[in-house]
């Protein structure tokens, strides 16, 4: 089956075909670097992480650029309240969101374009826009003219009118017309400055993209990514002066995530009704969160709730638990043992139905409801209770193609390290629960009673057994 993606350009599922055959260019924007990121913006890193991965394990040659938006009103004006310049609050926060995605499991872009290191690519593409007559200069300021670009509209289906309405919030005398946009926004007092034919100043937002995309990845390229609140006005906007200054088309596939909502309402700084990634990372460990937000097919909306984070972090137990009853099978050998008829079939249904989901779309949803129940054929084999040299084989290399395919959705690979961690979380008891028999044994029972309430306090329970044993549990 072909790979087929939704456009938002066209609206409908589209085959996949790339301008150079067996190679894809994505361009995805990157988050405005003035604060923490928050579950919202996370949602849109996994998922276009999970249609790179993808597009590689089709074998594609993947070159993935996603921008750090480190010029800006919000940026500025932080710096502003914490008397500070511009680039300090920008490298805080790239830094901040570098540690953030590393814990998530999003694998770093190829390219991470920072905007203030393209100013003569932006500054190229607005003389060009000017010479060629879809934009005007006006007291240091450039704008774009809407009414010149004919197809303008055509990303969000939004009539002139329409766009009227919104554009009448905000007039600006200067402008030709109330739709126009800025490309180049003249300098004022305390804000970061450059030097170009027309003035001091600085870019405008939509300029940034349209030239650290053409840059890396061509006039035209494969696939261009975001959340769905940038169809307009930033992606309408990008096409615009993207293909009139290069009389080409911009971008082939468009896609578009959905948001993640709080009691359906979309999560936003604005609405004060965020978690940042922070925060819900020390709540949750981190491939709970990412299966949360890659159980839902990506342009759908999805509402979080601690309780749905928590059906995610038992269905990662699930799989590890399978994994480790695989283990305590024994090793599969060094090879003399081939994999059976009936378990060479599971594995090659698995691994179709898989990608069938995710040719459609990219659907993560479907794709981890067929490993599910491959996990299900597991366990029923590990019920036999049968430690043949061919079951040991058989579910080694079963367990091995769910972390293969898990790789893809970027799932399923913290096993050994939990092992690591379940065996030192069991060694620092071990030590707990001997400092405590020592302190009963010398009647000091304070002390003993200490022990167990701070471990209680953490959730964990001991129980003292007629064998004289002591064994501990994660209270439920």
């Amino acid at each position: 089956m072909s790979l087929m993606i939704y456009n938002t350009l066209t609206g409908k599922k589209e085959e996949f075909k790339p301008v150079a055959p067996g190679k894809a260019g994505m361009y995805v924007c990157g988050v405005t670097v003035y604060d923490l990121c928050h579950l919202g913006h996370a949602r849109g890193a996994l998922v276009f992480d999970v249609v790179r991965r993808y597009l590689q394990y089709k074998g594609f040659q993947v070159t993935y650029v996603r921008n750090f938006t480190d010029v800006d009103d919000k940026i500025i004006n932080r710096a502003k309240e914490e008397g500070c310049d511009h680039e300090t609050i920008a490298n805080r926060y790239i830094d901040a969101y570098k540690k953030d995605f590393e814990q998530l499991g999003v694998m770093p872009a190829d390219i991470e374009p920072k905007a203030t290191e393209h100013i003569p690519e932006m500054i190229g593409m607005v003389k060009s826009l000017i010479e060629k007559g879809f934009a005007y200069e006006r007291e240091g300021d450039v704008f774009f003219s809407v009414r010149r670009f004919a197809p303008y509209g055509r990303l969000s289906g939004r009539e002139a009118d329409q766009m009227m309405a919104g554009a009448r919030v905000d007039i600006d005398e200067r402008k030709e017309d109330p739709l126009d946009f800025a490309l180049w926004k003249g300098s004022k007092p305390g804000e970061p400055r450059w030097e170009t034919p027309w003035g001091q100043g600085r870019p405008g937002w939509h300029i940034e993209c349209s030239a650290m995309s053409q840059k890396y990845l061509g006039g035209t390229f494969d696939i261009h990514g975001g959340g769905k609140d940038l169809i307009f006005p930033h992606h309408e906007n990008e096409i615009a002066q993207s293909e009139a200054a290069t009389g080409k088309p911009f971008v082939r596939y468009w896609m578009h995530n959905g948001f993640v909502s709080i009691n359906k309402e979309k999560m936003s700084k604005s609405l004060k009704n965020f978690f940042t990634i922070r925060d819900v990372l020390l709540e949750y460990p981190a491939e709970a969160v990412r299966h949360f937000l890659i159980s839902t097919h990506y342009r759908s909306p999805i509402d979080f709730t601690p309780e749905r984070i928590v059906d995610s972090q038992k269905a990662i137990e699930r799989v590890y638990t399978a994994f480790q009853n695989i283990d305590l099978l024994g090793s599969p050998g060094d090879g003399e043992i081939k994999l059976s008829h009936e378990w060479a079939g599971r594995i090659n249904y698995l691994k179709t139905q898989f990608e069938a989901s995710m040719d459609d779309d990219f659907n993560t949803a479907a794709s981890l409801g067929h490993i599910f129940e491959f996990i299900k054929e597991i366990n029923i084999s590990l019920k036999d209770n049968t430690k043949s040299p061919q079951t040991i084989c058989d579910l080694h290399t079963a367990k091995k193609t769910v972390q293969e395919l898990g790789h893809v959705l970027s799932l399923f690979q913290g096993y050994e390290q939990k092992i690591k961690t379940d065996h030192l979380a069991d060694s620092l008891m071990d030590i707990l629960i001997d400092l405590r028999q020592i302190s009963r044994q010398n009647k000091d029972w304070a002390m003993a009673d200490r022990i167990r309430d701070r471990l209680s306090d953490l959730n964990i329970s001991l129980e003292d057994r007629h064998d004289g044993k002591t064994i501990w549990k994660i209270k439920k």
